[in-house]
């Protein structure tokens, strides 16, 4: 059996994919197959790219984040769109989240090149549209560039 490695040089043409794609993202799995059992990727995403607040309903969906290079900020949300935490991820300051099932988040990319490793357990099951925040543009809207904006400067609400 081989180990799988993976070298900078991976990462940095990952994050050459993610600035020519239209998304502005690129993964690379390490998982095999959708249906494995644990869903594990890198993830390179550019500031201009619009990650859509959702949430994984299914009680086993968490999910694992670690940003290993670059700067990601996570955002989650209230159930009505309220920003209720915002955590700076980055290998200098909150590397890693593990996120619950059933909690609306989202990631704002605030340096380019930045590669993330997300882990989930699987099988992969699209984000279906009752899912995605109701109070959030559809990815590719025209509302997408002011939310992002809105997104990027967001600070949490003030917690009673």
């Amino acid at each position: 059996m081989t180990i799988k490695t993976f070298s900078s040089a991976d990462f940095t043409a990952l994050a050459e994919q993610a600035k020519a794609a239209p998304r502005r993202r690129a993964n690379l799995n390490v998982h095999a197959s959708t249906d494995a059992n644990v869903q594990r990727l890198f993830i390179a995403t550019e500031p201009d790219t619009y990650m859509r607040p959702h949430r994984h309903p299914e009680s086993h969906k968490w999910e694992f984040f670690a940003v290993l290079h670059g700067r990601l900020d996570l955002l989650v949300f209230s159930d009505t769109g309220v920003v209720t935490q915002r955590v700076e991820l980055s290998p200098t300051a909150t590397p890693a989240v593990e996120i619950p099932p059933g909690v609306f988040h989202a990631y704002v990319c605030m340096q380019p090149g930045t590669i993330g490793l997300e882990v989930k357990e699987g099988a992969y099951i699209p984000t279906g549209e009752h899912d995605f925040a109701p109070w959030s543009p559809a990815e590719r809207s025209a509302g997408v560039a002011a939310y992002l904006a809105w997104m990027r400067a967001r600070a949490p609400a003030p917690q009673p």
